[in-house]
């Protein structure tokens, strides 16, 4: 993954982390990220091999009993493993969840580290190194998700989702897109998306529900595509739905790969599409507007990748069902009042672009 970063970040950006950084050899067996603490510091991986595992806590009884139920010989997984030109850390420049894995050197490595700290100040004074580094990291962890297969996507939390969007965007932002966008109704049993198929769009699920589905046709992508566009049949299977709320197509601005899988509405939907090429133009053009797009792809890839991570089974705080709320007690996806109020804002000016869009 050396190449992304080479690729999205200039020399300036390279030259400020050389000088910012400290550049540390790490031992093998030494922990980076501990999942479910707070980071503090960003690391980019100069050399060496590291594991992205994701694990129980051995003292509590429960996390022992679910691995027991799920007949799991251990308390942890080994998922990924990640070498030089990742990132590791930069969960919090993009949400606000602990780590979800925990990350350990498994041979004598070499790290740049930076602080929280010095990172944030640099992303909200230099809006062009922002917008490289958001779009480096939507990448690498776009990367992410490649690697840990796609038959472990599950349907998200989508409307949250777009309120996490929204809060992130600025009202001009949000205007521009009601501007260039128009609304369309999508009917039943519609293609938005093909697998293998260029992307001419990209798209937010107002109203609906569409299905994700990936091919299980063994000939190559050139004779699928073809095979569908004259009406053939292909074995598919649906890996996700998706509702109200969701991005469809945002990949296709980050990486120039095909999509992998086919959305199609179950029902009568409708979308708000923003062209493709003007939004790239807009990208282009508009440097703020960048910084925030990217940053709202890498929120989103994070949270996806992160409902992976949980299907897995592992790493749960707590068993719920049927206990009352505990306010010492921190639960999965606790969000706290500020993030709440923020929300609560984001909600607004979602109903505002329905009500909007229903005027065009």
């Amino acid at each position: 993954m050396t190449e992304v970063l080479l690729k999205e970040l200039n020399n300036s950006d390279i030259n400020w982390m050389i000088a910012t950084g400290r550049k540390k050899e790490i031992p093998a067996g030494t922990i980076l990220v501990q999942q479910g603490k707070a980071l503090d510091i960003l690391h980019i991986i100069l050399d060496g091999t590291f594991t992205i595992t994701v694990s129980q806590a051995t003292n509590n009884p429960l996390d022992r009993a679910f691995a027991a139920m799920e007949d799991s010989e251990t308390l942890g997984r080994e998922i990924a493993r990640i070498s030089s030109g990742e990132i590791v850390g930069e969960i919090p420049f993009i949400n606000v969840r602990p780590a979800a894995t925990t990350v350990e050197a498994i041979e004598k490595s070499v790290v740049i580290s930076i602080s929280r700290h010095q990172l944030t100040a640099k992303l909200q004074q230099d809006i062009g190194f922002a917008s490289r580094f958001y779009r480096a990291i939507a990448i690498l962890l776009a990367n992410r998700i490649t690697q840990l297969g796609h038959s472990k996507l599950v349907k998200s939390n989508t409307l949250r989702d777009m309120l996490f969007v929204l809060e992130q965007l600025h009202d001009s932002d949000i205007d521009w897109l009601i501007a260039t966008g128009t609304s369309q109704k999508i009917a039943a049993n519609t293609v938005l998306i093909r697998e293998g198929g260029p992307v001419d769009a990209l798209y937010i699920l107002l109203d609906g529900t569409m299905t994700v589905s990936v091919s299980e046709d063994e000939r190559n992508p050139l004779t699928r595509a073809f095979a569908a566009l004259e009406g053939d049949e292909t074995r598919s299977r649906e890996i996700a739905r998706l509702s109200k709320g969701e991005i469809v197509g945002e990949t296709a601005f980050i990486d120039t790969r095909l999509p992998f899988a086919t959305v199609r509405a179950i029902g009568d939907s409708l979308v708000l599409s923003i062209p493709r090429q003007q939004l790239a133009a807009k990208l282009q053009q508009d440097i703020g507007f960048a910084s925030r797009f990217y940053r709202v792809i890498a929120t989103l890839l994070a949270n996806r990748l992160q409902e992976m991570f949980s299907r897995l089974g592992y790493g749960r705080r707590i068993y719920s069902k049927g206990q009352s709320l505990d306010e010492n007690v921190e639960y999965e996806d606790e969000l706290d009042s500020n993030i709440l109020d923020n929300m609560a804002l984001a909600g607004t000016r979602f109903d505002w672009m329905l009500s909007r869009l229903r005027k065009n």
